[in-house]
Order: structure tokens, then C-alpha cells, then sequence
């Protein structure tokens, strides 16, 4: 007589427990444990392992390699962050906040991509995608089939049948499988649904992307070892407030996971930016204390930010230092060394830092644009709008080199900038660029040369 087994898993993180206990001691959160069933043991036990197995072992310089196979898709942006398109059969997971354009992207893709589309939806009606679809586009692929279920095997049922070049489903989180007694987006019924889907994919070399819910924390939901399921996981992230997104690969199997792709949210959907240095940078009527050019560098791409700094005596007494897209800790670092190494008084007044366009990056060669925002509303002298800057600050006050620096001059030199300040230690290479290089190696010989 077959026996159930069941098992406790905390819903948080995945942690699985013989026994119900209050705190989950792999993540400490608390009542997160449910029960649910494991599988049906029988008394027959299958062997561990066949010895008709048709696997031997290889040489490592024995193994053939052949370029992987890749489908160009209509955006450009997301070519560039899959590594050069989609791989066939490959499974991609895209996460982010609700209502910031997942399944805006996903279904733009499907519309405009001149391939059999199978979308899955277990979220919204065939009539709900139908009106947003009329929405986004004049162009309809007639090859895209729509199909609203959330059953898996009637899923791949019917997936099996259309035989699909390309599928889309959304979300992993409302699947449910006949075969695991639990509800919906728990943590059993997610690990053996995406178990399923990329074993169809694999099989039948049939690319399929997901889409996966996220956690208050900006986690992906669910188990972890999802993320660790599929090739390529990728987060769609950017301020609701702002019309910017960003598309980035958390994990890419397939290329590199430095790339970004930038979409600007319009009332027709998702538009591709190009050229996101023209669109982020304020063009001024007049120069403004407090503003200045960072040239940071995103993958391959460089691009122009523009950096906004407002210094101002504290009115409370105690000194407030708030930044919007940049890291508050480096933050009060950059300040910390201004004055200790270069003497500037700033302990007992408010910094305010912004980087406009709602962008957040963590490239230290921010650090010399923020220096440089910060003087300059401190002694209220406007910094000269075809001046940029790229270089990383260290504890002791020195400049230090950047990476890429000749991409960056580059991009700079394009956009019609008349100098650049970066550390006299970047290696150039001895060419002309159409831009003045000013070298600098401490804070006290920046400051000079700035003002």
C-alpha cells in the first residue's frame, strides 16, 4: 500500500523541515511553515542508476562546440541584455515590482515577433489581453495564440499540440500541477511546475520565458533554487514615478550579465531609449550651482548621468544626509574624506544628492561628479556645463583610475563635451581625442583646477 509523505517548507525561503516548528531557522521568519505533500513512496524501489546508460566519460579537449543558435527579437535592448538573442530552448525568468511593465514587455514581444507565439496567461482574461494589446500596437501577429488556463498538464497539453517556436507565461506563481496536493504559489507547486516547463523546453528546443512575482525584500518569490533552475534570470526594475526602466541579468548561462537595457514607460507601451545620455541629462537655460556630468559605464555602454548635490546649513541641529540613486553609505564616505584629507567643513550642514531620470547605479566612477556636485553647492559656484567627470575617490583622498576609461572619453567627446576630469593614473592610449583630458591626482589639486 503506497504511503503519503509530507514534509514542512518554510513559504519565505524554500527550507524544508521533518516537523512543524515556529521560526524558520534558515531565514528567521516566523509561522512560515506549512505542510505539504512530498510524493507517494511505494514499496518498489527503482535501481539508482541503469547500466545501459549511453553517458561515458570525456576528455575535456575531446568536447565539440558549436555556437549556440539565437533568436533576434524586435527589441534591440533586450537582444543586448540576453547576450545577442534568445537561445533556443532555453528558459528565461523576469521579475519586478507589480505594474512596472513585465508583461507589457512580454506581450510587445509576442506582437511584434514574426514567430508562433504560445502566451499563457493565469492572471488575465484572453479579452483583458486583447484590450491591451489594441492598446500598445497597430501590429498584430496572427500566429500569436493566447491561452488562459492554469492548469500545467492541460498547459503543456496544448503546447505539445500547437508546437510553439516561442512561450510565454505568465506567472510561474499561479500555476498549479494535479500532482502536488498544495495550492497554488507555494513552494512545491513552483519548484515542480518550472521542474515540468524546462524539461519541455529542453526536449523540444522550444525557448520559454516566465514571469516570477517578488518579494516585499525585491527577492524573486519563492524557492531560491528556482533562480537556480533556469538560464537566465533577468529583474525589470525603475521608480513608478519616473517614466525610465531598466532591464538587467541577475544570471545569464548564455553571455554577460553587465548589460543594460533602458525603456521609457509611454501611454503606448514600452519605447526603447537609444541614446539615454540625451534623454537624462536637464538641458539648462542656465548654469545652476550643485549640477554635473558623471560618464558612467553600464556593461559596454557608457552613458552620461547628471549628478545634482544641494548643501545647506542644518536647521535642526542634527545634519541630514539623504541621496536619491546613489548609495547613502558611499555617501557619508565621499563627505567623511572632503573633510579629513581636504578640510572642507561639512559636518554641521545637510546634503542632499540626486541622480536624476530616477536611475540608480553603483559604478564608482561616480564618485569624482559627486565630489565635484557637492563643492560646488557648497561655495554656490556653477560648475561649466561642457565640463564631465569620471574617476573613484579612496580614503586618502586620491583619484584613482576607472575602468574603460578610453570608452568613456569617447562617449563624452561625442555628446560634444569640451573636457573631461579623470585620475593621472588611467593608462591612455596616445591618440588625439577631440576632448581636453584633465588629469588629476587628489581632491585639494581637483578642487583647484574646477574652480
Amino acid at each position: 500500500m503506497a504511503k503519503l509523505r509530507t514534509a514542512y517548507f518554510c513559504q519565505n525561503c524554500g527550507a524544508q523541515y521533518s516537523q512543524w516548528m515556529g521560526q524558520c531557522k534558515n531565514c528567521g521568519q516566523w509561522n512560515t511553515l506549512v505542510e505539504e505533500i512530498v510524493e507517494k513512496t511505494s514499496s518498489h524501489k527503482t535501481p539508482p542508476f541503469s547500466t545501459k546508460s549511453k553517458q561515458h566519460v570525456i576528455n575535456i579537449i575531446e568536447v565539440e562546440t558549436s555556437e549556440e543558435p539565437r533568436i533576434k527579437t524586435p527589441s534591440e535592448e533586450l537582444n543586448r541584455v540576453l547576450g545577442g538573442g534568445i537561445v533556443l530552448g532555453s528558459v528565461t525568468l523576469i521579475g519586478g515590482e507589480p505594474g512596472i511593465g513585465k508583461s507589457t514587455l512580454l506581450l510587445q514581444l509576442a506582437l511584434k515577433m514574426k514567430k508562433k507565439i504560445f502566451y499563457v496567461s493565469g492572471e488575465e482574461s484572453a479579452s483583458q489581453i486583447k484590450m491591451r494589446a489594441d492598446r500598445l500596437t497597430d501590429i498584430q501577429n496572427p500566429n500569436c495564440f493566447l491561452f488562459t488556463e492554469t492548469n500545467l498538464e492541460k498547459i503543456l497539453q496544448e503546447a505539445k499540440k500547437l508546437e510553439p517556436d516561442f512561450v510565454i507565461i505568465d506567472s510561474i506563481q499561479t500555476l498549479q500541477s494535479q500532482l502536488i496536493e498544495s495550492s497554488p504559489g507555494t513552494v512545491s507547486q513552483i519548484r515542480e511546475c518550472s521542474n515540468e516547463i524546462i524539461k519541455y523546453a529542453k526536449e523540444n528546443n522550444v525557448p520559454v520565458f516566465l514571469v516570477g512575482h517578488i518579494t516585499k525584500d525585491g527577492q524573486i518569490a519563492g524557492p531560491k533554487v528556482l533562480e537556480h533552475m533556469v538560464d537566465v534570470v533577468l529583474n525589470f526594475d525603475g521608480d513608478r514615478n519616473h517614466l525610465f526602466r531598466l532591464l538587467r541579468a541577475n544570471k545569464n548561462r548564455f553571455g554577460s550579465t553587465s548589460e543594460i537595457g533602458i525603456y521609457e514607460m509611454i501611454s503606448q507601451g514600452l519605447k526603447e531609449i537609444k541614446n539615454p545620455s540625451e534623454i537624462l541629462i536637464t538641458k539648462k537655460f542656465e548654469e545652476l550651482s550643485g549640477n554635473s556630468i558623471a560618464v558612467t559605464l553600464e556593461g559596454n555602454r557608457p552613458m552620461l548621468l547628471e549628478i545634482q548635490a544641494l548643501v545647506s546649513t542644518a536647521v535642526y541641529g542634527t545634519p541630514q544626509r539623504s541621496s536619491t540613486g546613489f548609495d547613502a553609505k558611499r555617501l557619508n564616505m565621499l563627505l567623511a574624506v572632503l573633510e579629513k584629507r581636504a578640510g572642507f567643513q561639512l559636518g554641521a550642514k545637510d546634503v542632499f544628492l540626486n541622480i536624476t531620470g530616477g536611475i540608480k547605479t553603483d559604478d564608482p566612477a561616480l564618485d569624482l561628479a559627486v565630489v565635484a556636485s557637492i563643492l560646488s553647492s557648497n561655495e554656490d559656484i556653477a560648475i561649466s556645463e561642457h565640463y564631465c567627470f569620471a574617476g573613484e575617490i579612496g580614503l586618502s583622498g586620491e583619484i584613482r583610475p576607472i575602468a574603460q576609461a578610453e570608452q568613456r572619453i569617447t562617449e563624452a567627446e561625442k555628446l560634444g563635451y569640451e573636457k573631461i576630469f579623470i585620475s593621472n593614473l588611467n593608462k591612455l592610449p596616445k591618440k588625439k581625442f577631440g576632448i581636453k583630458i584633465e588629469e588629476v591626482s587628489k581632491i585639494e589639486d581637483f578642487h583647484e583646477r574646477l574652480f
